[in-house]
């Protein structure tokens, strides 16, 4: 077919990597400007990386005077690099944080190209790093200064890197020692950034293909000499310094306590029964889920291929142990992204003398009604949102990331049924990440009761009363309203507070935020104080992170009146 020629074209050499990576980057892009800071994740790992340039340790993580003992230190590195180049500490840019992620999705999107195209015509090749790289999942992870995103790359670059060296050994293209040196930087990159996600997918994976093959020669030939001795070289200065900084305390809170706490319960609410990951998996995959069923289809029919069965082993295990563990967030089986879009991708080709998986009816009924449906679910959750916030100021971008959602789960379908599978994933890719971009970088910035913090923020330095201005002493009090945003937005200095401190910070000339339902008891503490406070603003919103209404009021002293000169 002629649109299977050019995107062959298209995909050859480097040019599939670089396009599936500018697609990820249009798809991701638009949050990373428009997004305000996010709770409460999001906004601690920024606020710690910056701390790390105020202070500058670059050893210890801390999250104002709280050591921040869950992840090692490679996120914070990465992000401070990005600001240090970028931006300012000073100016609290949320976007200049987020560009590791960015540059996370765009080289997971790349990689998973690039391995495909070991064993996928180039079109397809193609096919596998779009689908990744313009999924709901990694989109989204894309505009959030956090892990996931750069844990994703690594992982999908070591896996691309290992699984050109198993095809390899099975009759594929030669592997060299690029490809070796790749494996072991993106897995010393993996551990950095989220410790011991990365070496279990690639160990998990490993294992199952030495027992399904009965063979292990070929892992012999990955460079364990040097690659572990870089990999040590990689992580072991940070993790010497971190054990001697804290005397171990380290180790203790980021194994013994949160690692822990997740393998053996629901760690702070975040549970749900086995079979969660799969129930989502249509609509974190999207648009790619026109072709999850094909994909199935293909697994099952060709697992007997290297190529296949590689990326079953890298898929299985590691979803098995996420689906075990009790908790469960909805971006932890992201590292596994990649097997799935190069399962969805070899189904665009034919199997033997068989036609493609793609081209059978049932597989393309049911990828278009899964994808339709997902769309459908994704083109009203604006409009709820507004509803639910009782803001329609977004009103016009909402429309229009409606209208791109359905063109993209619609018109996939239409080019699916017509058996155009490679068509139907491009174009849907594409479309889908105009949608998310209008998402997330128009529609949600406008949600403005959900950005209680910014609005405080915004409001202080209008009236001149922000800590960043140098007009009034410091730091600002903060009673009964603790979300990290707003001690990023402030600093570190930020007091997390009662209404107590909050009146003695009146008392002491700096300014205080008070929330509504702390309001009375300010006040009666200001009377006991002999002093007065100035309303100078009031936000009122939503806290996401609570699930309820707030009224946010600012004050500062009471100014004295200004004394009439005599002549």
């Amino acid at each position: 077919m002629a649109s299977a020629s050019l995107f062959d074209r298209w995909g050859r050499g480097w040019r599939g990597p670089l396009l599936a990576a500018l697609l990820a980057l249009l798809a991701g892009l638009p949050g990373v400007l428009g997004l305000p800071p996010l709770d409460r994740d999001e906004s601690r790992f920024a606020e710690a990386s910056a701390q790390m340039l105020e202070t500058g340790d670059f050893v210890s993580i801390h999250f104002q005077a709280e050591p921040r003992f869950k992840k090692p230190v490679g996120i914070y590195w990465l992000q401070a690099a990005a600001v240090q180049t970028l931006s300012h500490v000073e100016d609290r840019a949320i976007w200049a944080y987020r560009i590791p992620s960015l540059l996370g999705a765009m080289l997971a999107s790349a990689a998973c190209a690039w391995g495909a195209a070991a064993f996928l015509r180039p079109g397809a090749a193609l096919a596998a790093g779009v689908m990744l790289g313009t999924s709901f999942m990694l989109s989204t992870e894309a505009s959030i200064a956090a892990t996931d995103a750069v844990l994703c790359g690594a992982t999908t670059l070591a896996m691309a890197a290992l699984g050109r060296i198993y095809l390899a050994a099975n009759g594929g293209p030669a592997a060299g020692l690029t490809t070796r040196v790749l494996f072991w930087v993106a897995l010393a990159l993996s551990v950095l950034v989220k410790g011991p996600i990365g070496p279990m997918v690639v160990a998990l994976a490993l294992i199952s293909l030495c027992l399904w093959d009965r063979k292990a020669r070929w892992v012999l030939h990955l460079g364990w000499g040097w690659g572990l001795i870089g990999l040590a070289a990689a992580v072991g200065p940070w993790a010497l310094a971190i054990t001697v900084a804290t005397d171990g305390a380290f180790w203790g809170a980021a194994v013994g306590g949160d690692l822990a706490s997740k393998l053996a319960g629901e760690s702070e609410g975040h549970g749900a029964p086995p079979g969660f990951y799969l129930l989502l998996a249509p609509i974190l995959l999207f648009p790619a889920a026109l072709l999850a069923p094909a994909g199935a289809v293909a697994a099952c029919r060709a697992r007997t291929e290297p190529a296949v069965r590689f990326a079953l082993c890298w898929l299985i295990p590691s979803w098995l142990v996420f689906e075990a563990t009790p908790t469960k967030l909805i971006h932890y089986t992201l590292p596994l992204y990649g097997a799935l879009a190069w399962l969805m991708a070899r189904s665009l080709e034919p199997l033997g003398e068989g036609p493609a998986p793609a081209t059978g009816r049932r597989v393309r009924l049911a990828g278009m009604a899964l994808t339709v449906v997902v769309g459908l679910v994704f083109a009203v959750a604006a409009p709820v949102a507004m509803v639910r916030v009782k803001d329609v100021s977004a009103a016009p971008w909402a429309a229009l990331a409606a209208l791109l959602i359905l063109a993209a789960s619609l018109g996939g379908a239409l080019l699916l049924w017509r058996a155009r599978g490679a068509a139907a994933v491009m174009a849907a890719g594409l479309v889908a990440a105009l949608g998310h971009g209008v998402l997330a970088g128009a529609v949600i910035p406008n949600l403005h009761p959900l950005w209680l913090s910014s609005a405080a923020a915004q409001s202080l330095a209008n009236v001149g009363a922000s800590p960043w201005q140098g007009v009034v002493p410091g730091p600002v009090t903060v009673a009964g309203y603790a979300e990290p945003s707003l001690v990023f937005l402030l600093g570190a200095d930020t007091e997390l507070a009662e209404s107590e401190d909050a009146a003695q910070a009146i008392a002491e000339g700096r300014p205080a935020v008070v929330e509504g339902r702390e309001d009375g008891a300010f006040r009666a503490a200001l009377a006991g104080r002999d002093a007065s406070a100035q309303l100078i603003g009031t936000v009122s919103g939503l806290d996401y992170s609570k699930g309820r209404a707030d009224i946010l009021r600012l004050y500062r002293p009471t100014p004295e009146p200004q004394r009439t000169r005599r002549p």
